[in-house]
Order: C-alpha cells, then sequence, then structure tokens
C-alpha cells in the first residue's frame, strides 16, 4: 500500500510539505522506490533519474527551508520523453533518438523546475507521439496498470500509467488528436489538453506542429490546475505561444455549476458508442445536473469527418517535422553507408518504427504535386468547417460533455495490426485538437473492472471553467480516488 504519511495528491502534498509533515527528499524516496519496486510490471518509465530527482528535492528543501513555500515546491513528477532535458536522454520512445541528450530544457521542463518540482524520469510513449496504445514504443509498451495484458492509450502512456499506479503524483503529456485524454480515460486519471498555444512547444519534439500542444495528467481536476498554473504562459522562443494575462487556474474550482450550461453532442452518442460507457455519460450528465447545471442536447454536424481529416493534417506535418533525422546531424546512423542517398534512407528505415513510416509515407503523399489539393487543402477545408460546429456549439452552451473513448482499454495486441481500428479510438478527441479548443478527460465510472473517461471540451481559452465542471463532479463522486490492485 502506499505510506499512508504521504497522500497521494499533488494538492494534498502541497499542504502537507508546506506544515513540515516530511521533506521533498523523503517524498521522492518514497515515489523512487515504488517505481523501483512495481515498474517492472508496467514498463511505464523509459529513464528513471533518482540521482537527479534526490538533487532537486534537496534544493527544494532548501528553498522551503529560506521561506519559500510555492504550491509546488519539492513535489516529484513524471516527464514525458518528448519533452527535451538537458543532460539526460530525451528519446521520444525511438531507435532514432534512443541515445540522444538534448543541451537543453524545453521550456515546459524550465518552468516546471523553477517551480522546484522534481523529476523522477522521462516516460514511456508511443514512438514520436504517432500512435494511440503505447504499443508502437522502441522500449516495448506500457501496460495498463488495471490489467497489465491491455494497453494504457497512447500516445502519453507511459505518463498515464505512472499516475494511476501512484508510480508519480503528476505528469507531463503531449496531446495532438486525444493523447493526453484518450490514455487518461484508459487509466482512470484526470488529464487536460490547454488551448492551442497556451503551452510553450519550444523543446517539444514536434510531431504536428499545427495539432500539438502540452498539457498535465494528475489524479484530480485540482491536481491538474496547479500544475497548469506553471505550465502556461508566453514563450518568445515559439511563435504559436499566445500572448495573454497570467490567470489562476484555481480560481474557480470552488463555484457551483448553478446556472451551468451543459451540451452533449448527439454525433458523440451514436452506434459506434459502447452501451455501458453510453450509461456512464447519462449519470454524469444527471449529477451535473443535481449540481445546478441544465442539459441541451447539441450538434457537431462535421464530427464524422474528424478523423480522416486528422490524419490527413497530421500525417502531413509528421512528414516534414520528421525529415529532419536523416542520420548527418545526430540521431540513429547507419553503419558504411556507399554515399549520401544509402546513408539516408538506411538510417532512416532502420530509425523508424513501421507506423511512423507510414505517416511520412501518407504525408509525403498527401502533400505531393498532383494530390495537394485533393487531399490536404481538402482536410484544411473540413478542419474550418469543423471549428465552426464547434463555435455555433458555444453559442448555445458553456462546456460539452462527452465520451472520451468508444470503448474501454484494449487488450495488448489487439488493434496493433488493424490501424483504421487503432485510429478510431481517437474518434471522440481529433476534433478538438483541430479546432484548437482545450478538452481534458476525467474518470466517470468502470465497466468490467476498468475505467471510463467523460469528456468536457471548453471554448477558447476557458480551460478555468472546464476545470470548475470537473472538480465540482470529483467534489461528489470517487472514481478519480480509486487505485489498481496492481499498484498496492
Amino acid at each position: 500500500m502506499t505510506h499512508p504519511d504521504y497522500p497521494q495528491t499533488l494538492a494534498a502534498q502541497s499542504v502537507a510539505l508546506a506544515e513540515g509533515q516530511f521533506s521533498s527528499v523523503e517524498l521522492t524516496q518514497h515515489y523512487l522506490e515504488r517505481i523501483n519496486r512495481l515498474d517492472g510490471q508496467f514498463n511505464s518509465f523509459i529513464t528513471v533519474c533518482p540521482d537527479f530527482a534526490i538533487a532537486q528535492a534537496a534544493e527544494a528543501d532548501r528553498r522551503r527551508a529560506a521561506g519559500e513555500n510555492g504550491a509546488l515546491l519539492g513535489i516529484p513528477y513524471a516527464n514525458k520523453d518528448i519533452f527535451c532535458t538537458k543532460g539526460i536522454k530525451t528519446t521520444c520512445a525511438s531507435r532514432m533518438l534512443a541515445d540522444w541528450q538534448a543541451p537543453y530544457d524545453a521550456t515546459v521542463v524550465e518552468r516546471l523546475h523553477a517551480a522546484g518540482m522534481v523529476m523522477l524520469g522521462k516516460t514511456n510513449m508511443d514512438e514520436f507521439a504517432m500512435g494511440s496504445s503505447n504499443e508502437t514504443s522502441w522500449f516495448g509498451p506500457a501496460r495498463n496498470p488495471w490489467d497489465t495484458n491491455r494497453v494504457p492509450g497512447g500516445s502519453s502512456g507511459g505518463s498515464a500509467a505512472a499516475v494511476a499506479a501512484r508510480l508519480a503524483p503528476v505528469a507531463t503529456g503531449t496531446d495532438t488528436g486525444g493523447s493526453i485524454r484518450q490514455p487518461a480515460a484508459l487509466c482512470g486519471v484526470t488529464g487536460l489538453k490547454p488551448t492551442y498555444g497556451r503551452v510553450s512547444r519550444w523543446g517539444m519534439i514536434a510531431f504536428a506542429s499545427s495539432l500539438d500542444q502540452g498539457g498535465p495528467m494528475g489524479l484530480t481536476a485540482e491536481d491538474v490546475a496547479l500544475m497548469l498554473n506553471a505550465m502556461t504562459g508566453a514563450d518568445r522562443r515559439d511563435a504559436t505561444s499566445i500572448e495573454r494575462a497570467p490567470e489562476n487556474f484555481m480560481a474557480d474550482l470552488g463555484k457551483p455549476l448553478t446556472g451551468l450550461k451543459v451540451g452533449v453532442p448527439t454525433e458523440f452518442m451514436d452506434a459506434g458508442l459502447s452501451p455501458a460507457i453510453r450509461a456512464c455519460v447519462d449519470v454524469t450528465a444527471s449529477t451535473l445536473k443535481q449540481l445546478g447545471a441544465s442539459i441541451k442536447e447539441v450538434s457537431l454536424p462535421n464530427a464524422g469527418v474528424a478523423v480522416p481529416a486528422y490524419y490527413v493534417v497530421a500525417s502531413a506535418e509528421a512528414s516534414s517535422n520528421l525529415s529532419r533525422y536523416d542520420g548527418v546531424r545526430f540521431g540513429h546512423r547507419c553503419e558504411n553507408p556507399v554515399d549520401l542517398a544509402d546513408l539516408y534512407s538506411r538510417s532512416r528505415g532502420e530509425g523508424f518504427g513501421n507506423e511512423v513510416k507510414r505517416r511520412i509515407l501518407v504525408g509525403t503523399y498527401v502533400l505531393s504535386a498532383g494530390y495537394y489539393d485533393a487531399w490536404y487543402r481538402k482536410a484544411q477545408q473540413l478542419r474550418r468547417l469543423i471549428q465552426q460546429d464547434y463555435v455555433a456549439a458555444f453559442n448555445d452552451v458553456d462546456v460539452l460533455l462527452g465520451p472520451t473513448t468508444p470503448n474501454t482499454a484494449f487488450a495488448l495486441g489487439e488493434n496493433i495490426a488493424d490501424p483504421l481500428t487503432m485510429y478510431l479510438s481517437d474518434i471522440y478527441t481529433t476534433g478538438v485538437n483541430l479546432a484548437g479548443l482545450p478538452g481534458l478527460s476525467m474518470p466517470g465510472g468502470f465497466v468490467d473492472g476498468l475505467p471510463v473517461g467523460l469528456q468536457l471540451i471548453g471554448n477558447y481559452f476557458d480551460e478555468r471553467r472546464v476545470l470548475q465542471v470537473a472538480h465540482q463532479f470529483q467534489q461528489h463522486t470517487d472514481w478519480h480516488s480509486r487505485m489498481p490492485v496492481a499498484a498496492e
């Protein structure tokens, strides 16, 4: 069992550290011990850095002894292995970058460390964030703590599994088409994809630049809000970073939901949704209604084309972003190339896995002469229609409620040979990325012992309201506090 002196949530740990109940070093040692003892069955970490973590924790204790009392000071966290970390391997779960050490920290890492957070290590993920199950990792799949024969979701599967198994109180993730929300749903934790531009992408290795967005994962909406406070803000090094006044994402958590208008998209409640998950959505809507919200059906007419539009746009941008991995400057280099063409082709052929190759090929095709208008331009036009659907919906309601995934976690190996089925696991999440909106997945029940995730979607820069709804829901339910038996 987790140590009774160490509360599980970030918020409770922050209070306990401030009261001197234990030190950051003691808390960090607790998590390092759990990782060492338990992660062999989950494979949620690629790299664990105990010496670095203890040094950071000791520095946090010194800062606190000197009078600092920041909410995140001395709190351990896990970092998705897509964020550059100076002097520590950043692999993107790939053979291509298996031994690469970044010469700098990503902006997100800089900000979390400036706030005093303690990095336990780097978490497993789908290779270059391309996948929905964490099975494309060069280091082997992460496993779902609720059933280790099932996937944790992807691409941020390692982060979700680590939080669910209490190997870290919170973690970073990235979301290109659902890669924070989908694994959060399958592992029974809370994960937030912020509005595009809220969180700097500098030092976050690119997959699809117009879609990628970093965000926090934790047990509760309160934990996510605390972490988001440190992650957001304009960054002159990222041209897509938004200039906005600083916000306190904790500010509205305690406000009641009286008068809140919640929309349930009819297109999300179709025949492809598991009846058991639909029942969880209905129960959640009823709970929110009891808390003072009104429930209304809304329509997103173009929701059905979100997946194909997403995979055209994302693959096109991936083919461009991944062209930098050529065996010349950094990353995997083939042995004894005979010429430059051989160096390029064999380095990339050996360094990339099948899913990454598939998306590069698709992306190159849709951007090629003669096909650009038929595919890429058309996908961008559909993207605008999808965005307009959401804008219209938010003229009538404050937030949208629906399922995060159509089913609970599937078995390892079940869909890996069927890319189409795998892609459809993101059917309810990709539209949010295409529109650039904030979306949160929160635990909302269990089906056959596996967690169900429910998605809240907000208007642009309305993370505070989304977090408020999730927090109020979590004050009246206990799904988020349940712990897998394998993690005890």
